[in-house]
């Protein structure tokens, strides 16, 4: 049987944008139930994730199982219309299962046992944990596997994100099984370890540890084998429990959340996309200045890593979170705004963590859907109004999100690599290097796709690779075939310089695209804090510098003016083929990029579908239903703007005069004239 890919229906019913949050009945009395479900109906809720933290509940002692509460409340909610993403409740171990088998506490680096307390206080890797946890998920698969109100299968939440690196006996064990399988002899792994520095060839696997605590930087390809072991041992898991919810219920999809956001980077979720029915994910708004192009480069993300299908937003926030160090709220509009540019690319359901704001524990201060200040309030008031705006973009349920005309290379495996330890800095920070470009998409009206690496790059105008720090052979080879065969290709420092196993391309730097770029380094020249570098085009570069020396058909866009670089080329461009390849050789921020991207985006024919005077205040997404196009335009300014020259039929939004006038962070979707 085909494998479903999105959450059951009824028969008959109709597509329509989800909606809903995380649902924890068990923190309040049954009275607070009926209210629920009245202002679930009130509010256009139509799905809730449920039990995800209930282990302890469902399972209060080893030998004794209480599922009336649950059972009452599935009924309820189907009664209500409300169908139940049901989580497997194995996020978190019940206190009896961790004083019997304390052996499935993880241990971290300095080999301190992780103890309860919090949550995610077990072993990826510990058999008893398995055990007991797909015990569980069994009894749930058996109970539920009928129950009507069931729309999809929810395995544990957010895998990884407290756990994800355990080096625990358990954890060494997996470990070493992992490089048997990758290497099969240890003179492979010694070869890729690079042991024959510091005296570290092994002579058997089983001499293997995790790189825990030791006296200096551990071996650079060890660490990122165990980055790599550890994402491995997440997904590992991850199949355990699908495995078996498939063999109960082949019907019912199944799904986890992910966590495509700020600098959570441990899992490389490009990899897991398959392991799941659809994709769902988890996104939380950092304040700052690039806070709404954080969320809207994280949704982009998470639709490329869907492969443009929609997927499921499981968590954001009304307003404010609790653990930050300052917990803002949310601005008037943002709550509609923040939840429309995920639905803009590609979000199918909009969920929020929670439904009801707990009165106790450590998230109490988390706002949600029904604030401690109740349904009287502005949050629930745009809780609805957000609810009634979701109803009306029905039409776009199963659009997928169109392809844009460029692309950003995201590679999770670059991410680790560049910011381990023992490099010429330790101030690289690899996906702010990307935010920084995708902002200066955002700041020329151009759109853009951010991708996953190993994404096929044919059809993108141009495609910047930042960082693109580790590379095989063979993606060196795809880049060059890429801008040879008519693709613009743009790329940044400390991009080509290691292989798959962290060694160097030895010739000079950038290694692997040396010949490509037509440029050649030989020494890095990072900048220290206060330290900066200026270009002949005026702009000034931070963090990062290089002496780059060129081939004679390489054009210098800016040079150096100061310092021992004076003269040198700062940014390059080869023409190739039909194509070109260009890179930047020092940190420029949004500002800057924007005026580099502006010329290298209009020497590959780009150019923006937005009009002049609204590029950089406004954001372009388009959804597309075999040949009917959405538009989406979300503002990013706190003042109203009027976009002109779109013709369409508004489903949200006010389009006075052949004009689209959009409130103070608002979005407005147009169905585009044909």
């Amino acid at each position: 049987m085909t494998a479903p890919q999105w959450l059951r229906r009824p028969s008959g019913a109709a597509p329509r944008i989800s909606y809903g949050a995380d649902y924890n009945p068990e923190q309040w009395p049954r009275e607070v139930w009926q209210e629920d479900v009245r202002l679930m109906r009130e509010a256009g809720v139509d799905v809730v994730s449920l039990g995800i933290f209930s282990w302890a509940k469902i399972q209060p002692a080893a030998d004794r199982w209480d599922f009336g509460w649950l059972d009452e409340v599935m009924d309820l909610l189907h009664a209500n219309g409300v169908g139940v993403d049901l989580a497997t409740a194995t996020a978190s171990p019940p206190p009896w299962l961790t004083a019997k088998h304390p052996e499935i506490l993880p241990v971290n680096a300095q080999g301190e046992t992780v103890w309860p307390g919090g949550r995610q206080h077990w072993r990826p890797t510990s058999p008893v944990f398995r055990q007991y946890a797909l015990a569980l998920v069994a009894k749930l698969a058996e109970r539920y596997r009928d129950h009507p109100a069931l729309v999809a299968w929810h395995v544990s939440n957010e895998l990884g994100c407290h756990n994800v690196y355990d080096y625990s006996d358990d954890a060494a064990r997996a470990f070493r099984d992992w490089l048997r399988d990758r290497y099969t002899t240890i003179e492979t792994l010694n070869h890729a370890w690079g042991t024959a520095f510091w005296s570290q060839q092994y002579a058997d696997f089983a001499e293997i540890l995790p790189p825990r605590l030791a006296a200096t930087h551990p071996n650079p390809t060890q660490q990122l084998d165990f980055k790599r072991f550890s994402d491995h041992a997440l997904r590992a898991y991850l199949w355990a429990e699908r495995d078996l919810l498939r063999e109960h219920t082949p019907d019912v999809p199944v799904t986890t959340n992910f966590m495509v956001m700020g600098e959570m980077k441990t899992m490389n979720y490009a990899a897991w996309a398959d392991d799941v029915d659809f994709v769902s994910n988890d996104h939380y708004v950092v304040p700052g200045p690039q806070a709404a192009d954080e969320l809207s480069f994280s949704a982009n993300l998470t639709s490329n890593i869907a492969g443009g299908r929609p997927w499921f937003l499981m968590e954001h926030s009304t307003s404010a979170v609790n653990w930050q160090p300052i917990n803002v709220p949310k601005k008037s509009g943002e709550l509609i705004r923040d939840s429309l540019t995920h639905v803009a690319h590609g979000a199918d359901a909009v969920c929020f963590f929670q439904w009801r704001q707990s009165a106790a524990g450590a998230e109490k201060y988390h706002s949600a859907m029904v604030p401690h200040a109740g349904p009287d309030s502005a949050v629930f008031r745009s809780v609805t109004r957000l609810g009634a705006t979701l109803h009306a973009l029905a039409p776009v349920a199963e659009a997928v999100r169109e392809q844009a005309p460029a692309a950003i290379v995201f590679d999770w495996e670059s991410w680790w690599a560049v910011e381990a330890d023992s490099h010429p800095t330790n101030r690289l920070k690899y996906r702010q290097e990307a935010l920084d470009w995708y902002t200066a998409f955002l700041n020329l009206g151009i759109r853009v796709d951010v991708v996953p690496h190993g994404t096929p790059l044919a059809g993108y105008r141009l495609v910047v690779a930042p960082m693109l720090h580790l590379l095989t052979e063979s993606a060196a080879k795809e880049l060059t075939d890429y801008a040879e065969s008519g693709g613009h290709l743009v790329t940044t420092y400390f991009s080509g310089v290691v292989d798959e196993h962290d060694h160097i391309w030895l010739g000079g730097y950038p290694g692997a695209l040396r010949d490509l770029l037509g440029i050649r380094v030989e020494e890095f020249a990072p900048l220290l804090d206060a330290e900066t570098v200026r270009l002949d085009s005026g702009l000034t570069g931070t963090t990062w510098s290089e002496r780059v020396d060129t081939a004679k058909d390489v054009s210098a866009l800016a040079r150096y003016t100061d310092g021992e670089l004076a003269g040198y080329p700062a940014i390059t461009r080869r023409v190739t083929g039909s194509g070109s390849a260009a890179y930047v050789s020092t940190r420029l921020g949004p500002a800057g990029l924007t005026r580099v991207l502006g010329d290298l985006a209009s020497a590959a024919g780009l150019a923006s579908d937005l009009p002049a005077s609204v590029r950089g205040q406004v954001e372009l997404v388009v959804r597309r239903k075999q040949s009917t196009r959405y538009a989406f335009l979300i503002n990013r300014t706190a003042r109203p703007v009027t976009v002109a020259g779109l013709a369409g039929e508004p489903l949200v939004g006010k389009v006075a005069g052949g004009a689209v006038e959009l409130e103070p962070r608002g979005v407005a979707v147009l169905r585009l004239a044909r």
